[in-house]
């Protein structure tokens, strides 16, 4: 089992509460022009990021029924055999709804799975890859949350972004860690090292967040190093 010592201290439940009340307050004051514009997600706009969302809810709402495998054999009979096929599907069939509309769904749905999430607490959920700690899937969802907020360009003060960065810093550690548990990691002065498959790379804390969540693009690291680092499927 994954040493989760890096989250001690913090609350998933609360991180996912303020992760979906910046997306929420953002996007309900979202000019029309900007719905269109290209996200940080290759072949998304931000609205359709939202419609991710929107569908990633019915995941969600899987797990916490113990559901799972009934939601995934309906995915592979609609065609989604695969996370980008999947995706690709949700938010084709979610075209035809407003951005508003989708915003008021998600923001409904996604409301019922925090509460639901806090409500479960240190117990047992279902997911695609069985059995597995509530709060350590809240903290997933939070790190997606934050993650697709940058995608759509939510703002964040100085004082906000200090603090997201220094959770999502440890957390992408936990992540890592989780999914790759050969790999080496440790904490240097700021700087976090990964020595693994036969690389070594020290990053920064926005690099390594970038990186587990797949969104070092742009960078002069190693393409070996940048894969060593990317948790996404």
């Amino acid at each position: 089992m994954t040493d989760d010592a890096e989250l001690a201290g913090l609350d998933p439940f609360d991180l996912l509460d303020r992760e979906a009340a910046r997306i929420e307050d953002h996007l309900a004051v979202l000019p029309e022009a900007e719905w269109s514009r290209q996200s940080r997600c290759a072949l998304w706009t931000v609205r359709d990021v939202l419609a991710h969302l929107a569908d990633a809810e019915n995941y969600h709402r899987a797990c916490l029924d113990g559901e799972v495998s009934e939601f995934i054999a309906e995915m592979e009979a609609q065609g989604g055999h695969d996370i980008a096929s999947a995706n690709a599907l949700a938010i084709a069939a979610l075209a035809g709804r407003t951005p508003q509309d989708l915003l008021a769904e998600w923001s409904d749905s996604n409301a019922e799975t925090r509460r639901r999430f806090r409500e479960r607490g240190d117990g047992r959920i279902d997911t695609s890859v069985g059995d597995y700690s509530c709060r350590w899937q809240a903290f997933h969802v939070a790190g997606e949350l934050a993650t697709h907020a940058d995608d759509m360009f939510v703002p964040a003060s100085p004082q906000e972004r200090a603090e997201r960065l220094a959770w999502r810093a440890r957390f992408s550690r936990f992540a890592l860690a989780e999914d790759k548990p050969r790999v080496t990691i440790v904490v240097e002065e700021g700087r976090t090292r990964v020595r693994g498959e036969g690389i070594e790379v020290v990053v920064d804390d926005d690099q390594l967040v970038e990186g587990v969540a797949g969104r070092l693009t742009e960078t002069a690291l190693d393409p070996a190093a940048v894969a060593l680092l990317n948790t996404m499927p």
